[in-house]
């Protein structure tokens, strides 16, 4: 006769082990020190088994039938219960989470410390708060595509795209380790925004840039971001290759920059030939932060370097609209205003640190052309003050 739940409330202690059948290989153990354990019977290849399904009153007489009946699916299915639960906590152990931090350990190696921090972070924030606690093997492509949809509702669709390609190698290691059967994000490849790259703002006008240089100038912030900023001009270096510059990277009398592969967007080793003005520049800022790790320090912690937004703020308090100029412009600025002057578009291409398509030939010589891009540096500076001495005459005018 099927067990109920008052049948099993009434039952009290005894000296010994006592079995209550509900049927179908469901009991209710017994203990003699008053437990109550759900056992479950079964066959398996000819061989007598048995599992436990909880204990009472915490798994209730319908969750114990519930538990029971899976076990019978199993059965079914030809596959031993005990098995298939043992597989189940294994699955569950195995979140999005771990598995995903243990691929990013085991890719990192190959990485900048920057990019892996950074690929951490979106980690961090967009995945794991959604589906980090969930079974890798068990995330459906319908779960998948709500987190991508949040950092396109945020604008961020080139980071969705992106973190997509990620959630997708994660997947296919979670497979190759034996942790799931398939990439649900590739099912929702096409479901996503795709991100249109729009050109950086930058001044390319020769007058233009005049004023610009003028304003650098005349800027009445920290003179650590104006030399910043007069760096970034002379040199046309990624605005974060400025700001995490060291002194030891430089080699003023071999008028070099030297700067470490870890650093470069490229991972490579860049070398930047330094103008008189742009000696004239760190020379400027030695008795500041020449005792100092960094060249333009913080102003506000001398260890620490330039914020982020440190050029693009001071852009705008000089009156120059996002729309005009960012702080990446003066890499397109120099690109546009060399070509015009009829330099060799491979040197130019080298000095701005852009990889070459023949990878076989880009990576022979990190000082590919570099007597040319000595020369074409100092003129470029000279070019610089011609466009600066013009302005302020027309300004005086």
């Amino acid at each position: 006769m099927p067990l109920t739940d008052a049948a099993i409330r009434a039952v009290r202690p005894s000296g010994k082990q006592r079995k209550f059948f509900d049927g179908n290989g469901l009991f209710l153990l017994a203990a003699p020190s008053g437990s109550k354990i759900w056992r479950f019977k079964y066959r398996f290849q000819g061989k007598e088994k048995l599992i436990s399904l909880g204990h009472y009153p915490a798994v209730s007489l319908k969750d114990a039938r519930e538990k029971a009946a899976e076990a019978r699916r199993a059965l079914g299915g030809g596959k031993d219960p005990s098995a298939a639960r043992k597989e189940s906590r294994l699955q569950r152990a195995n979140t999005f989470e771990l598995v995903a931090r243990e691929w990013h350990g085991k890719q990192s190696l190959a990485w900048s410390a920057k990019h892996a921090a950074k690929l951490l972070r979106h980690l961090e924030k967009d995945l794991f708060p959604h589906i980090g606690s969930k079974p890798v093997g068990g995330i459906m492509p319908s779960e998948l595509l709500p987190v991508m949809r949040r950092m396109e509702d945020r604008g961020a669709i080139n980071t969705a795209q992106v973190m997509r390609g990620v959630c997708s190698n994660i997947f296919r290691y979670a497979v190759i380790t034996g942790r799931s059967e398939r990439d649900p994000a590739a099912d929702i490849r096409g479901a996503i925004a795709t991100y249109v790259k729009k050109s950086r703002a930058a001044i390319t006008d020769p007058i233009a840039a005049g004023k610009l240089l003028l304003a650098i100038d005349r800027y009445h912030g920290t003179f650590i971001v104006r030399n910043a900023l007069r760096l970034l001009a002379l040199t046309f270096c990624r605005p974060g290759e400025i700001r995490y510059a060291e002194w030891p990277e430089f080699d003023l009398e071999d008028r070099l920059w030297r700067i470490p592969a870890n650093k470069m967007k490229m991972s490579r080793d860049h070398l930047v030939p330094l103008s008189p003005q742009a000696i004239a520049v760190l020379e400027e800022m030695r008795p500041y932060s020449g005792n100092r790790p960094y060249v333009f320090p913080s102003a506000r912690e001398g260890k620490s370097v330039l914020a982020p937004n440190a050029f693009v703020n001071a852009l705008r308090s000089m009156g120059i609209s996002e729309e005009e100029m960012c702080a990446h412009g003066f890499r397109s600025m120099a690109s546009t205003l060399l070509n015009e002057q009829g330099y060799h578009p491979d040197v130019i291409e080298r000095q701005l640190a852009h990889m070459q398509k023949n990878q076989v030939r880009a990576a022979y010589n990190r000082a590919e052309y570099l007597p040319e891009r000595r020369k074409m540096m100092t003129e470029w500076a000279y070019y610089l003050d011609s466009l600066r001495e013009r302005a302020s005459r027309e300004a005086r005018e």
